[in-house]
């Protein structure tokens, strides 16, 4: 028998029934009054899902695409940019950077830690001329499963008072607060396939007023991610270039859901699955990646050292139709990770645990009683 595919991975993630059927409708035209007023509840729930009275604009890109997009609207080049590093996405935002001629300042930490604010705090501290024009974190780094403390960070970026902050929250926008007006955020990225419950291929991305004050002055070249007229065209309720209809109704139907649950019930539901799997993990005897405090409510990294993590992910899909998400570049076949965002049940996870117990019997991993990883996120479940 053909199994239900499970997705416990960082995105895509899985897709509520009442969204796929919302994007199975005939297409209707992007420029119709009918589409108009899709777009007017999407923007305004997508103000709500960012805590901001500012603009959010969709693109049709990945998260990647709504990241890059957030910095090459707002720099020149040989701007001086601080950008935080510790994990494959870090590193992406400091090679998009650098393809953009902006001079580059890494502010790193080792793959599994987080980052260091008060690294932070020395630079810009020590910027007395104001050359630091951004500061790029990723909050939640999807490859590695830890979030960085972006609420220090930022206070940090504030007392400099000329940069801005730009924010990858593609795993953490729906999944953790991220209180955009409140911390005064600048810049934050985000995309469609991860905490917003929909299939790929919408970005994000929220701007504020400070930002738009520089993007008069940014010189860097840009024409289909120039967002000003993407703000031209949001506020008509309508669209620079063709957008996914389908996709962007998917949406529609998706925020819908995620206000009938509301904001503090999300982001508690993210933190006690976190809590669960981790839990879980430490009675499996099973070594965590990010240290405790600093896991990310998106997804839980895992480094076995009695069986081998690609073996994990093997057997989970052959034996269970379970999708786990493995390890990249240098952490490939040494890491699993267990993804537990946007339309991911209590349930879920215990199943997940579940087939994972019986996949690590397979492999010969000892040092657990059996139901014990149940058990153990059983516990935190109960308690929340």
């Amino acid at each position: 028998m053909d199994n239900k595919l499970m997705l416990m991975i960082p995105g895509p993630t899985p897709v509520p029934e009442q969204v796929l059927l919302a994007m199975a409708k005939h297409p209707i035209g992007h420029r119709s009054g009918e589409f108009s007023k899709i777009m007017a509840e999407v923007t305004e729930n997508l103000k709500w899902l960012h805590q901001t009275q500012n603009d959010v604009l969709m693109l049709t890109v990945s998260g990647t695409g709504a990241m890059e997009a957030g910095i090459i609207n707002f720099l020149s080049p040989g701007d001086r940019v601080l950008v935080g590093s510790n994990g494959k996405f870090g590193e992406r935002w400091v090679e998009v950077c650098e393809a953009y001629s902006l001079n580059v300042d890494p502010v790193t930490a080792e793959w599994g830690k987080p980052l260091d604010p008060e690294q932070f705090r020395e630079k810009l501290e020590a910027d007395t001329e104001k050359q630091i024009k951004a500061v790029i974190i990723t909050h939640s780094e999807t490859s590695t499963g830890v979030i960085n403390d972006l609420e220090t960070i930022n206070r940090h970026v504030k007392a400099h008072g000329e940069a801005l902050i730009i924010v990858d929250a593609v795993t953490s926008l729906g999944a953790a607060n991220v209180p955009i007006d409140d911390w005064g955020l600048d810049v934050v990225g985000s995309g469609s396939q991860k905490g917003y419950m929909i299939p790929p291929g919408l970005g994000f991305v929220a701007v504020s007023p400070k930002a738009w004050e520089a993007y008069e002055k940014a010189k860097l070249p840009k024409y289909y991610l120039d967002l000003k007229p993407y703000r031209k065209n949001a506020a008509k309720n309508t669209t620079p270039f063709t957008p996914p209809v389908n996709l962007i109704i998917g949406l529609q139907a998706a925020l819908q859901m995620m206000k009938a649950e509301g904001l503090e019930s999300i982001f508690a539901r993210h933190l006690r699955q976190m809590n669960a799997t981790r839990e879980a993990m430490k009675a499996l005897g099973l070594p965590l990646f990010a240290p405790d405090g600093a896991g990310s409510p998106a997804i839980t990294a895992v480094a076995p050292t009695t069986v081998d993590a690609e073996q994990v992910r093997s057997v989970m899909k052959k034996r269970f139709d379970i999708v786990l998400a493995g390890g990249q570049d240098h952490l490939k076949g040494k890491i699993f990770r267990i993804g537990h965002l946007g339309f991911v049940s209590d349930r879920d996870i215990l199943t997940a645990v579940g087939s994972l117990e019986a996949t690590l019997i397979e492999l010969g991993h000892q040092g657990f009683t059996s139901g014990a990883g149940v058990a153990a996120a059983a516990k935190v479940i109960a308690k929340s």
